[in-house]
């Protein structure tokens, strides 16, 4: 059903008309706005000449004919993965210990499961892109005829038809509408997240284009900006029957938005594809490593080093063994021939064979590099992120959001957290609003109490004095009985009974309490909405918005309708006590905006007054009243400050009436300012507003209170508990963030605050002079000074009392103190006490003190926010956590994790974030613990051989090792092991400072773990060595051969290395149980089948297990005690830390041990 013929909008104040096109479409045709569009003509010689993009996306990082080369590339990026790639090819060389296929087999298993894992993500893609790219819409085909294609197939310049509900397919100029005036309804939920409509309109003269069969003859041309990322400009100009109308980004409907509550629009096609703008916006977010992983690169290289000294050790005395092999014309290593012998062991040439020596020892040694290790943290960390998505306690059922882990690479990183830099709108609070108190005429209404005054004990009563005119009191039953009179109403918590019920009429200054709640009911942009009870329900850009639209709903002023010109609303008429409807007529809107802090709407009601309706933040609404517009001003500051004592929001409310010539002439230059197409369009807008937004007359200011959200305080308390240094970074003003401190338990009675401010009267009476330089020096001068004082008393309290403090600082002093010859002072006095508070902070001093503190300080920082305002904040930390609000996705976006509630951070840091790095350090040291202990086994079998560059073991069993009987317990430990369960880890903050410490993955403990490995090589070898090498290995007399040796060490470095993996462990699953015992069977049973191939397939192994190790008593004996022996100094170390240097999870098993045993003894 389409509306009644409707005026031109002027909600945002455009205009058609001749217009100076000289000076507005300065910027067409020059750099960055060269960009031409001839509508309904894509096919056009002049269009062929014009090198648009087609409308197919492709999200994909490879295609068929690049996966290969790409994908190969960022494999052998990595230091390890090339190393090994030299590797495999020098094994077809001469020098190679090894068969070349037994050497590049293994990088291939790694790199070909890395690259099947990338191809099934890259495929997942492709299936998304394919779906999107077949959608189908209406297109101009010709002749005014309409019908169906694929997205894909759309050019630059077409014509489509969007139906209801449907997506936009590209970026369009918004030509017509069901609606006569060619406005419609956008939902950008997938652009910013939000999920409130977007009002868009049409020009005035393409607003008749209406029917399919308008469109047979339609000629237009665009001239606009080129492709950009900017989501929320766009200039342009449209000449359409030789006129010139400027283009602005109401006519533009981005791609991927949605079409609601209209029928049908008709689009042109201005952007496709990659040149849209939601796509020139999806840029991958900053690329973040964790801390354990930039260390574990180190170790690599130190390892590297290690490789290279060993086989430079091992090549200089090879060349000092071989140039004495001929001593006295004897030979000492006849089985070498060196008097037959190529360059590799020959006398005469040792220098030569020293380094062919070098190259053959650093192919036998590179088994200190664990090669599978960067594919199995790779496996590892996805499924931690699995583990961390379906985590049911962090599920929010209310909303049906669990926690995503929308990167994996950051999960130990959640472990080592020393500073949280929160916002607090949506991210401490709810961001859900409740008009709950105004102070109207001078004088303060409303009864109810807030969790601030909960929260520190303060009566109400005691604390806010209403004037009453029957100088009564309403006693508690009044007030239950208001409570429970509705039932609650969202976003409504208003109880006075001098207000409510129409009892307003009776308050000495109705006359201004009327003009207050028409303000409120007129002054915005939400949208009504008829449920099908026939209830208003609205649909705001704000909670704030929408709490100010249902307190004057709730108190009889009831906005039901709004066109594109005028506002309708019922209210109680005082003088014939009967509900009366009333229409204003939308003038003009200026919008708010975060520098502006305020909104105003001009309007003229039904007896022809124009009125200018405001609301603002104090800040900038107290000094635009005019002189006769200050009667309350007095009374209405003093509620303000009591209303931010108990952690309220507050706005100004303000009016002033135009005459006709005034209006006349901002009008004017309000739509020039509007109509221009040049780069400094927004601020000749908000230059002309701000001239209008002058001599107001006060009315009264507005109290709403954002709850904090659930869980709130008790997991601030947890975090601290934990000593991590939590800051507040908001936007509000100092007592209302000082009262919400209070209430989250961030502060706490009896802490000292130091407060950083320039509300002093040297800087006000400056402020007055107006000479900015003496301002900037003074301030800056007086911030530096508080600074100083600040830390002064932080040491003197320090060497007298253990006193905590908080340090509060406001927006305008943050400026200074973040300047480069302060910033250091500010941060080691932050850094020093408890809690941090920044008042006033911009989204860009937010990024800017996360940057000071990660740099600052050199430790881990984490970013929790829910609006676009945090984005700069969460991008900037080492991990950023976006939480799924009502402010739209925009944070979560950006985010690296997202949960539902700032509660669940808890169990994120405390629960799974200690866990991922108590396993990912304990499975990197043990990498690199069982990669050693493999290695330097072939070091000493070398030395043992005199360094002839021998392998102690069979080409498959060399290759197999890291691939099949060491890779999947370490696997496990990754993804499964505890040190403690969730329940400890939450009754026990102080496990997380391990992480915070690094204690887990310190270089003594590192080093520790490598020369455990060291010392499990040498005493396999060596026990091995000594007991079966020269006596009899069986009842038949026979000794060990080669062969034999290198299976029993073998044997014993599985058995040992596994066996280390079950006392590593300390949370058994029956994946551990099967994953170790496994990986120790299937040696034995590959033993078996390998050997009993023929023996041109399983060489030197051939038949050794069945017919000499197995049946013979002294192989078993020996793995058994060579394990054993070798496991004893580890278990040793062990005991003596677990009894004399406890770590905190060893004190929280240990406390847990005796009380199962209490319990046990009790029972």
């Amino acid at each position: 059903m389409k509306m009644k013929k409707l005026k031109f909008s002027k909600i945002y104040s455009f205009r058609c008309g001749k217009t100076n096109l000289r000076r507005q479409y300065s910027q067409i045709g020059r750099q960055g706005y060269s960009r031409v569009v001839l509508c309904n003509e894509p096919d056009s010689f002049e269009s062929g000449f014009r090198s648009h993009a087609d409308n197919s996306v492709r999200s994909t990082k490879y295609t068929v004919a690049t996966f290969l080369p790409k994908s190969l590339f960022e494999q052998f990026r990595r230091v390890a993965n090339f190393f090994f790639l030299v590797v495999g090819i020098l094994a077809f060389t001469k020098l190679a210990p090894y068969t070349a296929v037994s050497a590049i087999l293994p990088l291939c298993i790694i790199t070909g499961a890395t690259m099947v894992k990338e191809g099934i993500e890259d495929w997942r893609r492709k299936k998304q892109d394919i779906e999107v790219n077949n959608r189908r819409v209406f297109f101009h085909k010709g002749d005014g005829n309409f019908e169906y294609t694929e997205w894909k197939n759309l050019k630059v310049g077409n014509i489509v038809k969007i139906m209801k509900d449907e997506f936009f397919p590209a970026d369009l100029l918004l030509l017509s509408s069901s609606y006569d005036d060619a406005v419609c309804y956008v939902e950008t939920m997938n652009l910013d997240g939000e999920t409130n409509l977007k009002l868009k309109q049409g020009l005035d003269a393409t607003s008749s284009l209406n029917e399919d069969f308008n469109f047979r003859d339609f000629k237009a041309s665009v001239k606009c900006e080129d492709p950009n990322a900017n989501l929320y400009s766009f200039v342009g100009s449209m000449e359409f029957e030789g006129q010139q109308y400027p283009l602005s980004p109401q006519q533009l409907l981005l791609r991927d938005s949605k079409l609601r509550n209209t029928d049908y629009v008709f689009g042109a096609v201005i952007f496709t594809g990659h040149d849209t703008k939601v796509i020139q916006n999806a840029t991958d977010p900053p690329s973040k490593r964790s801390k354990i992983e930039k260390k574990m690169d180190k170790i690599i290289y130190f390892l590297f080093g290690v490789l290279f000294l060993i086989a430079l050790v091992g090549s200089i005395l090879f060349g000092i063994v071989t140039k004495r092999d001929f001593d006295n014309g004897l030979i000492k290593r006849w089985y070498l021939r060196p008097d037959d012998s190529t360059i590799f062991f020959d006398p005469k040439r040792v220098v030569a064979a020293s380094i062919f020596h070098f190259l053959t020892a650093l192919m036998l040694y590179n088994f200190f590099i664990p090669i599978s290790l960067y594919f199995s943290i790779e496996i590892v960390k996805v499924l931690q992120s699995i583990f961390i998505n379906q985590d049911i306690h962090m599920y929010y059922e209310e909303a049906d959001k669990p926690a995503h882990a929308r990167t994996s690479n950051l999960n130990e990183e959640l472990g080592n957290i020393d500073t949280i830099l929160s916002d607090k709108t949506g991210t401490l609070t709810c961001n859900s609003m409740e008009f709950i108190k105004c102070s109207v005429a001078g004088v303060a209404y409303g009864r109810g109490v807030t969790e601030v005054e909960q929260a520190i004990g303060i009566n109400n009563s005691s604390l806010m004095i209403h004037e009453h005119v029957n100088g009564s009191e309403p006693n508690s039953n009044d007030i239950r009985e208001a409570r429970d009179r509705k039932e609650p109403i969202k976003g409504f918590n208003f109880i006075d009974e001098r207000i409510m019920n129409g009892n307003w009429v009776n308050e000495p200054r109705a006359d201004v309490i009327q003009k207050f709640f028409r303000l409120l009911a007129i002054c915005h942009t939400a949208i009504p909405e008829v449920d099908d009870t026939g209830r208003v329900l609205y649909e705001a850009e704000s909670p704030d918005e929408a709490a100010f639209v249902i307190a004057a709903r709730e108190v009889g002023f009831k906005f039901y309708k709004r066109t594109q010109t005028s506002l309708s609303m019922k209210e109680l008429d005082p003088i014939s006590g009967n509900e009366v409807e009333r229409t204003y007529k939308l003038l003009n809107v200026l919008e708010f905006n975060s520098s502006r802090k305020r909104m105003s709407v001009i309007v003229k009601d039904e007896e022809g007054r124009i009125l200018l309706l405001c609301k603002g933040a104090d800040s900038v609404m107290f000094e635009r009243l005019a002189k006769n517009g200050r009667e309350f001003e007095e009374k209405t500051l003093e509620h303000v400050s009591e209303y931010a004592d108990t952690g309220l929001r507050t706005l100004l409310l303000a009016y002033r009436e135009l005459d006709e010539e005034e209006y006349n002439e901002f009008d004017s230059k309000f739509s020039e300012a509007k109509n221009s197409v040049t780069v400094d369009r927004e601020s000749l807008i908000e230059e002309v507003s701000d001239k209008i937004e002058r001599n107001l007359v006060l009315l009264g200011a507005t109290a709403v209170e954002d709850k904090l959200q659930n869980g709130v305080p008790d997991c601030i308390e947890k975090l601290a508990q934990a000593r991590i240094k939590i800051w507040v970074l908001t936007g509000d003003k100092m007592e209302t963030a000082i009262n919400i401190g209070f209430s989250c338990r961030l502060l706490r009675q009896g802490m000292k605050q130091i407060i950083i401010h320039l509300e002093i009267p040297e800087i006000q009476t400056l402020e007055k002079g107006g000479d900015k330089m003496a301002i900037i020096k003074a301030s800056r001068e007086s911030v530096y000074h508080q600074i100083s004082e600040g830390s002064k008393l932080l040491s003197a309290s320090r060497e007298i009392s253990q006193q905590a403090f908080a340090l509060i600082i406001d927006g305008k002093s943050l400026v200074y103190a973040l300047e480069d010859n302060i910033k250091i002072l500010f941060l080691e006095l932050a850094t020093q006490c408890a809690s941090v508070i920044c008042c006033r902070s911009s989204p860009k001093q937010k990024a800017l003190v996360t940057r000071l503190v990660k740099h600052g300080t050199g430790k881990t920082t984490l970013a929790i926010g829910d609006g676009a305002n945090d984005v700069g904040m969460l991008q900037e930390a080492d991990v950023g956590v976006g939480i799924s609000g009502v402010e739209g996705m925009q944070a979560v976006m950006s985010s690296d994790i997202a949960i539902a509630q700032f509660r669940y951070l808890e169990r994120l840091l405390l629960v799974h974030g200690h866990w991922c790095y108590w396993r990912m350090s304990s499975m990197i040291c043990y990498f690199f613990y069982k990669n050693i202990t493999f290695g330097f086994t072939l070091f000493l079998y070398e030395m043992y051989a005199s360094f002839s560059g021998q392998p102690a073991y069979n080409d498959w069993f060399l290759s197999f090792y890291s691939v099949f009987f060491s890779s999947l317990p370490v696997i496990a430990l990754g993804v499964f092991d505890q040190d403690v369960s969730a329940k400890y880890c939450i009754k026990f903050p102080i496990l997380y400072q391990e992480g915070v410490q690094n204690i887990l993955f310190s270089w003594r403990r590192i080093l520790s773990w490598m020369l455990n490995g060291f010392v499990s090589a040498i005493t396999i070898f060596f026990f091995c060595t000594k007991a079966i090498g020269i006596q009899a290995f069986d009842d038949k007399g026979r000794t060990a051969g080669k062969d034999m040796l290198g299976e029993t060490m073998y044997t014993c470095v599985v058995w040992v290395v596994n066996l280390q993996m079950a006392l590593t462990v300390r949370y058994f699953t029956l994946v551990h149980h099967v994953v170790i015992w496994g990986s120790i069977a299937f040696w034995h049973l590959f033993l078996f089948i390998y050997g009993s191939l023929p023996p041109n397939i399983s060489t030197n192994a051939y038949k050794v297990f069945v017919e000499t190790l197995a049946p013979s008593p002294s192989f078993w004996i020996v793995a058994l005690f060579a394990a054993v022996s070798t496991l004893i100094p580890f278990l040793a170390c062990s005991t003596v830390k677990m009894w004399f240097f406890p770590r905190h999870h060893e004190r929280v098993q240990w406390m847990r041990y005796q009380s199962k045993n209490n319990n046990n003894d009790s029972e």
